[in-house]
């Protein structure tokens, strides 16, 4: 009783402290701090991934930092990740001595921090305060849902959440999200839709984090976050759920 105690008392100071840090970054609102700090999650999500994916390739950070540099210069950084496939085909092409599973990092969690940084560049702070409350409120919703009524099990993937734990969190992410979102969008419709399917992006980005977990045989993606595990295990929902807010936002707003 006494190590879980102690154990939940590490988690909500760590808690504590990441929500202080992002709670800065959101009144400071300076682009460059943003972009360093989300560089920096990016470069260690991006190492954890390596891990999980068990690729030892040292010269992939390199390639890493500078298309991250590249996000920074260039508006639309999501495109990005287009033009890094076809140089990644072109050189394999090419040498024909290239691991293909080399890209798959440049993909997770390269593809969802890009979306991210660019979410930030059209849409402003705002954006990612609505993608902050919509995965926040996902994972909170379903955590005290699916204590109380949850019964039946979501995914062999991730055998502790449950169908009513993950319906429920969708609901109050939709709910609390809307709220913030009709300040962008300024129309009802587009401010639910919008916030349920980041909603639910956020679930399976949860969900196949966990399968890389699963599939690497470990509990966590790393252990930085004391009480948390790594870097991963805390953006997991948000690299599935900014891809999707992103392109709602242009598709639809």
């Amino acid at each position: 009783m006494q190590a879980a105690n102690s154990g939940l008392q590490t988690r909500i100071v760590t808690a504590v402290f990441l929500g202080l840090g992002v709670l800065a970054l959101g009144l400071i609102n300076n682009f460059w701090l943003i972009w360093m700090a989300l560089g920096v999650v990016y470069l260690l999500a991006f190492h954890e991934a390596n891990q999980l994916f068990g690729i030892n390739n040292n010269s992939l950070y390199a390639y890493a930092a500078m298309l991250w540099i590249a996000a920074a210069l260039y508006p639309y950084g999501e495109d990005l990740v287009i033009i890094a496939g076809i140089i990644f085909a072109g050189a394999l092409a090419y040498t024909q001595n290239i691991a293909p599973k080399n890209f798959l990092p440049f993909l997770y969690p390269t593809a969802g921090m890009l979306f991210t940084l660019s979410l930030y560049q059209n849409y402003d702070i705002t954006a990612l305060l609505w993608l902050v409350v919509v995965v926040a409120s996902a994972d909170m919703g379903a955590y005290f849902v699916g204590k109380s009524i949850g019964k039946t099990p979501f995914s062999i993937s991730s055998p502790s959440k449950t169908r009513e734990g993950v319906y429920g969190g969708i609901v109050v992410a939709t709910g609390a999200g809307f709220f913030v979102g009709i300040t962008i969008v300024q129309d009802i419709p587009q401010a639910i839709i919008i916030s349920l399917m980041a909603a639910i992006g956020s679930v399976f980005g949860d969900l196949f984090e966990s399968y890389l977990k699963r599939q690497a045989g470990v509990k966590d993606s790393g252990s930085i976050l004391p009480g948390h595990g790594g870097v991963l295990d805390r953006i997991d929902g948000y690299l599935f759920s900014s891809i999707i807010m992103l392109v709602l936002l242009r598709g639809l707003a």
